[in-house]
């Protein structure tokens, strides 16, 4: 069966599952002995990510702690927190919240924007993972992030730069992975459909970035939204472009969409 009439049979779980599985070892995401954070905000992305990482422990065959880390910041009263415990603990994930007072460490007459949001959760990522002796972060974008980001980063700010499914940081022994970047945003709903997840994701109050759903609407009309088109344009990205961002790690924060890093 060709991989494209296995992608629209198989049932959603599957599909996330073998996909996880060839972008861990095609990309070497996971290596034995890893401990690895998840940064989970109750969201359908990160809850697939955390569900998919746990059940493919035995499959993969490499020993690897999990611990889970949920951002809480100081507008976001929206997260279910008592349900994704719940739900982390079925999937025997240990979880940590952490709060952090967003839009307190905003200067006097600057206004909320997800920049500033993200630069922050990402800071007390690294902070909380260097702390407690954690070597890798997973983040819960996906392959519809990757090229938006990419889009956005060209045209905007008139650099070739994407979001790179495993980026080492030079000033600390850690590195951020993104084991779902071979996954649709449509493939991750569908799982997280089928787990009981979907009615119980959180979603941030700011919605999504004006410009990200103008770059999103685009890209479905010239690639006719074809899960192959999309998965050709990452191929392209790996030879070069998707690593530019090696060197300058906190490139990437001024696009980066959906909910993994909450």
């Amino acid at each position: 069966m060709s991989n494209n009439r296995f992608l629209r049979r198989a049932k959603a779980g599957v599909i996330v599952h073998k996909l996880t599985a060839k972008a861990v070892h095609e990309r070497q995401l996971v290596c034995e002995g890893d401990r690895i954070l998840i940064a989970v905000s109750g969201g359908k992305d990160s809850s697939v990510l955390t569900w998919a990482l746990s059940c493919l422990k035995r499959a993969l065959k490499i020993n690897y702690e999990l611990h889970a880390i949920h951002i809480s910041s100081d507008f976001c009263a929206c997260c279910k927190k008592s349900a994704l415990a719940e739900r982390l603990a079925e999937w025997d994930i240990t979880f940590t919240d952490l709060p952090v007072p967003v839009i307190g460490r905003l200067k006097p007459g600057r206004k909320m924007n997800c920049y500033w949001c993200s630069t922050q959760r990402r800071t007390e990522l690294i902070r909380y993972a260097l702390e407690h002796g954690f070597n890798k972060i997973a983040l819960g974008h996906h392959l519809d992030d990757i090229i938006e980001t990419f889009f956005m980063n060209m045209t905007e700010k008139g650099t070739l730069s994407a979001m790179p499914m495993r980026l080492a940081y030079r000033k600390y022994p850690l590195s951020l992975i993104r084991p779902l970047g071979y996954l649709e945003e449509r493939q991750i709903i569908a799982c997280a459909d089928e787990l009981g997840v979907l009615k119980a994701a959180c979603t941030c109050p700011y919605g999504v970035n004006s410009n990200r759903r103008d770059i999103r609407a685009r890209i479905a009309e010239f690639t006719g939204n074809s899960g192959a088109v999309k998965r050709r344009i990452l191929a392209s990205l790996s030879s070069g472009a998707e690593d530019m961002l090696a060197d300058i790690a906190s490139t990437e924060e001024a696009s980066s969409g959906g909910d993994a890093a909450c």
